[in-house]
């Protein structure tokens, strides 16, 4: 049986759904505490039990991105704000090769704040 969070990928289009199974995969591997829950309608990731990065898409245009829950905790020049007052979101872009280095760095510096 599937998981809500399988559910909530494969109702994407691809190539966004090739795009957050492979997010999943890297973002679960890249600390051994982080965990996932869907939470909110949303794959939701954890470290330690605490709220720290979301996958979700643009409802205008459908384009993925990864919300940082402690966004503006920190400065990243990948990341954005907008209108938002606590999270920073890191936008994708689904037609190319995924940013890991980016991605990296982004969740190395979030995951400093939880440390």
């Amino acid at each position: 049986m599937l998981k809500q969070i399988e559910l909530f990928i494969l109702e994407k289009d691809e190539p966004v759904t090739s795009l957050f199974f492979s997010l999943r995969e890297h973002i679960i591997n890249y600390d051994p505490n982080i965990t996932e829950a869907y939470k909110f309608n949303m794959p939701f990731f954890y470290y330690k039990d605490e709220r720290f990065c979301y996958l979700s898409v643009y409802k205008k245009d459908g384009m993925p991105y990864i919300g940082f829950v402690e966004g503006k905790r920190f400065e990243h020049p990948a990341l954005m704000q907008g209108e938002r007052a606590r999270i920073k979101i890191l936008p994708l872009d689904p037609e190319a090769d995924l940013p890991f280095d980016i991605i990296d760095s982004v969740l190395k510096a979030a995951l400093s704040l939880y440390k």
